[in-house]
């Protein structure tokens, strides 16, 4: 089954989840379809088997990135490679996940749990404002934790198109914007 979603994850990533067939995720997987179908009845239960498994990795990549470092006492500088690191090996090692979880029409069991993650991030965010900068208005906290998100998710397909040689150079880019947007609100 593993293999089935790698497949899967690969082929969502090269032609997107509209064009990607059973067929096309058996033939990558190495099976005939007949034997995909023992697993899988369709490609909705693969794309959901595959979502659980993106979802359990973004979590542990939140984890590693929020978790057991006390954030007011860190420079800005170890604050981005602390949080930006991780969710980007995430993004780099799943190009299938925008595939899956950036689709107009995606299943309601999928917007669920997109929203579960993008409410935890925002909080995770939003908690390290607080502990940076205490006397910032909620409202205002959350509208800044809200930017900053956007401006890594936007920047995000830029990093993973990157070939290995120039990731390094446009992750810098990345902690750069952010550093120039986060500075003024929550020191060095």
């Amino acid at each position: 089954m593993a293999e089935i979603l790698d497949a899967a994850a690969g082929v969502f990533a090269d032609v997107g989840y509209e064009r990607a067939t059973t067929n096309a995720i058996a033939a990558a997987a190495g099976i005939s379809p007949g034997s995909l179908y023992q697993f899988f009845p369709n490609k909705e239960a693969i794309t959901e088997a595959l979502a659980d498994r993106f979802v359990s990795q973004m979590r542990d990549a939140h984890e590693n990135a929020f978790t057991g470092v006390n954030f007011a006492r860190i420079g800005l500088d170890e604050l981005l490679d602390r949080v930006v690191d991780p969710i980007l090996r995430f993004n780099t090692a799943n190009p299938g996940f925008k595939a899956i979880f950036a689709r107009p029409d995606m299943p309601t069991g999928l917007t669920t749990a997109a929203q579960s993650i993008q409410a935890a991030l925002l909080g995770r965010v939003e908690a390290i404002l607080a502990a940076r900068a205490p006397g910032q208005p909620a409202a205002e906290r959350s509208r800044s934790a809200r930017v900053a998100i956007q401006i890594f998710q936007a920047m995000v397909p830029l990093v993973v198109a990157a070939d290995d040689a120039e990731r390094p150079a446009v992750t810098v880019e990345l902690k750069k914007v952010l550093r120039g947007y986060l500075e003024p609100i929550i020191g060095r």
